[in-house]
């Protein structure tokens, strides 16, 4: 069920150098393309990258939280044309949601990597979307989301504990302070 995946997973940043099954890899295209969108404009785009260079190139594209791409065997890049699709943020998050949980439904780890709004150099004003883009030469048209970084976890995490839900955060019928 879905609730045991949701239960179970945990972002996974070290990964086994160890290749991924092209089936497992071709599910996770049609888990991405099968991802609810709005008004069912499928406006995302996703580019699977398996070179090892390239993944290189993408892990220095923000100064912290992605340099577990460098060492992941396969990183989904989540692109859309924000002028074509108003809700782009949220359809992009869908699917990384629902790959994320496909991931470890495989026994695959996977852990977001923040694109939107991030930049290499704050100061310089050095666009991290920019700079995927220039990586994948994707259009300049297009919006980088996020990045999913993907593989076998070379790490092991403790299991979330229920008991320490944030309860307080369910309100039921209206705002409860």
């Amino acid at each position: 069920m879905i609730i045991d995946l949701m239960k179970t997973r945990r972002s996974i940043r070290k990964f086994q150098d160890k290749k991924i099954e092209e089936k497992k890899i071709e599910d996770l295209k049609q888990i991405a393309l099968l991802s609810p969108t709005s008004k069912s404009k499928r406006g995302w785009e996703f580019i699977f990258v398996e070179d090892k260079e390239a993944l290189k190139k993408l892990s220095e594209v923000k100064p912290h939280g992605g340099k577990m791409i460098a060492d992941s065997s396969l990183t989904i890049v989540v692109a859309v044309d924000e002028k074509d699709n108003d809700v782009w943020i949220e359809d992009g998050s869908a699917a990384v949601s629902y790959l994320h949980l496909a991931c470890h439904e495989m026994g695959l780890g996977s852990c977001w990597v923040q694109i939107r709004n991030r930049k290499l150099d704050y100061e310089k004003g050095i666009d991290s979307g920019e700079l995927v883009q220039e990586v994948l030469k994707i259009p300049t048209n297009k919006k980088v989301l996020a990045m999913l970084a993907v593989g076998y976890p070379a790490e092991q995490k403790e299991l979330y504990d229920l008991n320490k839900l944030k309860k307080e955060k369910i309100h039921i019928e209206k705002y409860d302070e």
